[in-house]
């Protein structure tokens, strides 16, 4: 690009370089970019769906013996369902971020509706 002549030289000019997987920006966008602000509403906005559904957990779930709140998968489906159709992966983002746990790589609706989603 940098020898097209249809490209102007002020945009070129401002595009940062390569960088390489040891420098600690490689793999991000660069900083005050509009991509970077994307990103950090993105992550904002998953994070405020997690902790809606740990609200909802925590509402419908009922308190086991070892004091953590449990509901299965099948009523926490029907329950959040109306809220947001992502609940499969937002339950996969709260495992990762150790604020459930439950048996299984992916849950299913139907086949999985008895599986039980303890909040920790």
């Amino acid at each position: 690009q940098r020898k097209n002549p249809f490209s102007s030289n002020d945009r070129l000019a401002s595009k940062p370089g390569h960088t390489h997987r040891g420098d600690p920006t490689y793999g991000r966008p660069p900083e005050g970019s509009r991509t970077e602000q994307r990103g950090k509403d993105a992550h904002s906005h998953v994070g405020k769906e997690v902790e809606e559904l740990c609200l909802i957990i925590r509402s419908t779930g009922q308190v086991g013996e070892d004091g953590h709140v449990s509901v299965t998968f099948g009523q926490l489906f029907e329950t959040y369902v109306t809220i947001s159709n992502k609940v499969v992966g937002i339950l996969l983002r709260a495992r990762k971020h150790g604020l459930v746990r439950f048996e299984g790589e992916m849950l299913w609706q139907g086949k999985d509706d008895d599986v039980v989603i303890t909040l920790l």
